[in-house]
């Protein structure tokens, strides 16, 4: 979307001919480009803001109520930060007491938003024209925005600095259209060692990152903090300077009624044989996994991990965990495909739901190697313990009933 487009978007007659539209469907969008076509409409705004109506459809998901009144491009939309994960960056840089913060890559806005949400002065910068002009439209009156090269700018030495690297590969599509995704730090632009020498002076930095950033790639100093929202790990912050966590590796995990922030220090024992497994299975948020902070969810439940690095954690106390689902396990045996058939078939079990953590293995052929026969549904994980591979039969358990311990 070029500069040019995205201002003809944002004129009056844009904005009048985009709000004219009715609830975006799919299913219409072809008679009603015929008929705004019809009424003298220019065919090239009627395509851009039929394009603007189906991002906004899409941002709902994202952005609520707010999407209605805001402007997307579709890799912004894609990249941008959710409100309420935003406004937890934003908290971080008032409890420091930063109350200016230059948002140096800001894409559409959404980081930005939160920050003056939160009463902070923002100045933000975007090298592309149409992505800046975009961004202006959705930031309140009062903010600045520039088109400038972010590593080029002046950064003054009081301001904290927010980042949201592009992670995508400027000019190389996927199969969907949309630049394509990457994963490597030596690939964001602004460079990660542009990040790190800003983290490095001193300022309050934060900078968002993929959730497969490395936590090996941490530097001396800083933090890192992988949040995930309703069960999706979405992001990985690394915050420098007064930012920084006390706790190098932390998770934030967002749910329908919770904000908690997990950290550990603490490395958990492990359980050395499936005899050891007790009443419950508690499987940690991927967040939680990410971080390397299952200890905590082994000091929560009085518990033993299964194996390093799966998030799964075996104990004889029911305790509600906002960071972990809790199941009962009904059966507990090595990886072997004669005995676990035999058992399922003894339990009237025909279909059964095959989660798996730590194991490679083809799913499909799997469930056809054990025959089953029977009424019965099972929800089976095929994980490690020690060296070994087990099956563990599993129901989830949200029970009021009392705790199992004598």
């Amino acid at each position: 979307m070029d500069a040019f487009l995205v201002e003809r978007i944002l004129s009056d007659d844009g904005r009048s001919l985009l709000d004219s539209l009715p609830s975006y469907d799919p299913a219409s969008v072809m008679a009603l480009t015929t008929r705004l076509r019809a009424q003298g409409h220019d065919p090239e705004l009627v395509s851009a803001v039929l394009t603007q109506s189906a991002l906004r459809h899409r941002a709902v998901e994202k952005f609520g109520p707010d999407a209605a009144r805001m402007f997307f491009t579709p890799d912004g939309l894609e990249q941008a930060t959710r409100p309420r994960i935003a406004d937890g960056h934003a908290a971080r840089f008032a409890a420091a007491g930063v109350n200016h913060v230059y948002d140096l890559g800001c894409g559409i806005g959404s980081d930005a938003r939160a920050f003056a949400r939160a009463g902070l002065a923002v100045h933000a910068f975007d090298l592309d024209p149409a992505t800046a002009a975009i961004a202006r439209a959705n930031l309140p009156g009062g903010t600045t925005v520039s088109v400038e090269d972010v590593t080029t700018a002046d950064v003054p030495s009081h301001v904290g600095v927010w980042l949201d690297p592009a992670r995508r590969t400027s000019g190389v599509a996927d199969i969907t259209g949309r630049t394509r995704r990457t994963f490597r730090l030596e690939d964001l632009l602004p460079s990660w060692n542009f990040v790190t020498a800003l983290g490095a002076s001193g300022r309050a930095v934060g900078a968002k990152l993929s959730p497969s950033f490395p936590r090996s790639a941490l530097p001396d100093g800083a933090s890192a903090q992988w949040t995930s929202l309703g069960g999706e790990v979405l992001e990985c912050c690394v915050w420098f300077g007064p930012v920084a966590d006390d706790s190098r590796f932390t998770a934030r995990v967002l749910t329908a009624t919770d904000d908690v922030v997990i950290r550990s220090e603490h490395i958990a024992a492990e359980t050395d044989s499936v005899d050891g497994l007790a009443a419950f299975l508690y499987e940690a948020d991927r967040a939680v996994v990410r971080a390397g902070v299952t200890g905590a969810l082994a000091d929560a439940v009085d518990g033993t991990e299964l194996a390093p690095g799966l998030g799964h954690v075996t104990g004889d106390v029911r305790v509600d965990v906002p960071y972990a689902r809790r199941y009962r396990v009904r059966q507990a045996v090595p990886f072997n495909i004669k005995n676990l058939r035999a058992w399922l078939r003894s339990n009237d079990i025909g279909r059964v739901t095959v989660k798996k953590r730590g194991v490679r293995f083809d799913d499909a052929r799997f469930v056809r190697d054990l025959k089953l026969k029977g009424d019965a549904s099972a929800l089976i994980l095929v994980t490690r313990l020690a060296q070994s591979q087990i099956v563990l039969v599993l129901e989830p358990d949200d029970s009021d009933e009392p705790d199992p311990r004598p």
